[in-house]
């Protein structure tokens, strides 16, 4: 096996790894910040890039082509046309 389709087989595994780490980490967080706001709890203590961190590893488990996606659709999002 030649090095760059081992390099194409690795990266592809990672980023499966980053996605399912993200999905999972949306999951399990935003389960359980939702039980403790329902519940009653202070949810002060949680500091906010707690709730941003999962969306990261998804972001960086998307392919290039979906990546650059993501951006143009946040600059479509945040600068408004006259």
């Amino acid at each position: 096996m030649r090095f760059d389709k081992k390099m194409d087989w690795l990266e592809k595994v990672a980023r499966n790894v980053m996605l399912f780490v993200g999905i999972s980490g949306v999951l399990v967080i935003y389960c359980g910040f939702l039980f403790l706001l329902f519940s009653g709890r202070d949810t002060t203590v949680l500091p906010w890039y707690l709730l941003i961190s999962p969306w990261v590893c998804i972001y960086f488990g998307l392919t290039q082509a979906k990546q650059l996606a993501v951006i143009e659709w946040f600059k479509h999002k945040i600068v408004r046309k006259k």
